[in-house]
Formats: C-alpha cells, structure tokens, sequence
C-alpha cells in the first residue's frame, strides 16, 4: 500500500481509505462489516472514514467496534458532521457551535477513541455563520479531539472562505472530500485548482460510481440481486443517475482497456482517481472483503496517458463536469 501526504499537511494517508457509508449498520450485517475491515487493514489500508449520518450513527459504532485492539497511532480515523443524526430535531443538524460540540463527543465515544485524525464539515451550512464554525472547530482541534478538519462537497468559494478563517484561527484545514470518478468530474474545474493553491487535498468518493464502473449492471438486464441498485435504504437513489443503458454501455466498452492494463474494471475506475496529483485517497467501500482484495489493487498503479485519452473517448458526453452541481442542501428541508 502506497501513502500519500493530505494536501500540504505533514499527515500520511494510505492512498486505498476504506469507508462505510451505505454499508455498516445498514446494508451489511456487523460480522460481514467486520471482515471488510479485517481485509482492508490486512491490505495495508490504515486510512478509515465514516461520518455521525450514517446508518444514523450506528456505522461509527460498527467501525469503532472493528478497530478495537489495533495500534492507535497506526490508524487515521476520519469522522464528519452536519446532517441530521438522532431524532433530528432542530439542533440535530448542521454547523452550530452547539450540534459541533455534542457531535464530536457522540462519535468519539461511538468510535472508542479519544480524537479523531479528521474532522470534516460533511455540507456547508447556510442557516450559520461560518465564522461560528470554525471557531467550534478551532475548540476541537485545540482540546485534541481532532488534529485536522476539513470539508465535504464545499464550492471553491467556501472553501477559500473557510481556509482564510482557519489561517486566522491557526488550525489545520487540510481536506475537501468530494464525490469524484470517470463519470462525475465537477471538482476539476473549479475547486481542484482552488485546492492545489490553498494546499487541500482531495479524499474522493464513490471512486467507482456506486458500482457502476465495475461492469455488474448490464444494458437492458435487471439489477443484480443484493446489489446498491436494489438497496430500498438509499443506495437506490443514489445510483439511479447512472442506470442509463447507453451509459452502461459504454462502460462494458471500458472492459478490454481494463484488460490491456492487467485490471479489472473496478481497479481501473479506483486508479484512475488516483491519476489526479490533487488526490490524496480515494475512499472504497464494501458489502464482501472480496471487493476490497480486488479494488486495493489499483494502489501504486500509473495510468499511461493514452490510455486515459481512450477511456475519454469511450464515455464521451456522459462525462459531468459542471461546477455548479456541487452543491450543499438547505436545512429548512429536513
């Protein structure tokens, strides 16, 4: 496993992070959850991040649990806050001081740890002054209950916004995690740049399009059975912008190009994040510690620049790159 510095910060990361969003707690069972992680760490993979909305916090929990007994120090443990947690009422939500405070002490004890290595806003929050919040999260990061923070889907105005605020602060903000794939390209042009300036590095998800890039869903076929599309708890939503059979397609058009550079389809998608400079991790998820085997794979691996241009051609106009569908939700929709 190879590791990468996050942004300009002097922390290590390895370039595999495992993740459990729409699995822990939710669409796997604990024992399963539990192999996954086993897998990763035997892969090399120390870098695990999770966030309080998941499964309604129980995937911290489930992910505290799995890494009970590992040597601390040689784990970087990524949590986030803002959407609703708990009964979600009107303070279970957002960037307050007030919902800051009490969220890092839920995850820090669901998490069996004393800090977190990152602290991330998971959305910007539009119903609270910005200053606000990064003077609560100067407060974390000064008690030691997180060494860095960052951000999540934040626009490059945000993020500028919020870094000259953490600079008058003195405090580490070293990360934007935004989703980012073949398909889904909207960071490039606006908040990579922004990033590569302010010394931000890119923790990635959904490297392979919820499953899309993998191949499994064929044009005009149902939908694998236990599969992301099927999953009625939100892994449906999720994916249904990319169930578009000429989209699939093409993706199946990928699978000789995989084959030419000795990956699957999955290790090609998850490589192909890694191509970008301004990528520190590209985050992986998993139902089966099979699936981690295969995408921890694409660590290390260097994409010719042909072979880029090839898989450009391949998907043509399916390729999003508007800026302006980064985005963050209002709170007076929850």
């Amino acid at each position: 496993m190879k590791t990468r510095n996050l942004g300009a910060s002097g922390l290590k990361i390895s370039e595999i992070a495992y993740g459990n969003w729409l699995t822990h707690g939710s669409q796997v069972e604990e024992d399963a959850a539990r192999a996954c992680v086993r897998a990763a760490l035997d892969a090399g993979v120390t870098t695990f991040d999770t966030a309080d909305v998941y499964a309604n916090t129980r995937a911290e929990t489930v992910l505290g649990d799995a890494l009970a007994g590992e040597r601390r120090e040689g784990l970087e443990i990524f949590t986030k806050v803002y959407w609703p947690t708990g009964p979600g009422a009107h303070n279970d939500h957002g960037l307050s001081r007030k919902h800051i405070m009490e969220s890092i002490n839920g995850s820090l004890k669901r998490l069996r740890t004393d800090y977190v290595d990152l602290y991330q806003a998971h959305r910007f929050d539009y119903e609270t002054p910005l200053e606000e919040t990064m003077e609560a999260f100067a407060d974390v990061v000064r008690s030691g209950k997180a060494h860095y923070i960052g951000v999540s889907e934040w626009r490059a105005e945000e993020i500028r916004r919020g870094h000259e605020l953490a600079r008058e602060l003195r405090i580490p903000f070293v990360s934007s995690q935004p989703q980012y794939n073949m398909l889904w390209r909207v960071i490039e042009t606006e908040v990579v740049p922004t990033c590569e300036e302010l010394g931000i590095g890119q923790i990635v998800w959904s490297p392979i399009a919820q499953g899309v890039l993998t191949g499994k869903y064929q044009p005009g076929q149902p939908h694998p059975e236990g599969s992301r599309a099927t999953d009625q708890q939100g892994g449906a939503d999720m994916i249904k912008r990319y169930l578009d059979d000429d989209l699939l397609r093409r993706v199946q058009e990928l699978k000789p190009l995989a084959d030419e550079a000795g990956l699957t389809l999955a290790q090609l998608a998850v490589a192909w994040t890694l191509q970008n400079p301004n990528v520190s991790a590209a985050i992986i998820g998993a139902s089966r510690p099979e699936q981690v085997q295969d995408n921890v794979q694409a660590a290390g691996v260097v994409l010719e620049d042909a072979l880029m241009k090839r898989i450009d051609d391949v998907l043509g106009d399916h390729v999003e790159r508007d800026a302006s569908l980064t985005k963050s939700p209002s709170r007076r929709d929850f």
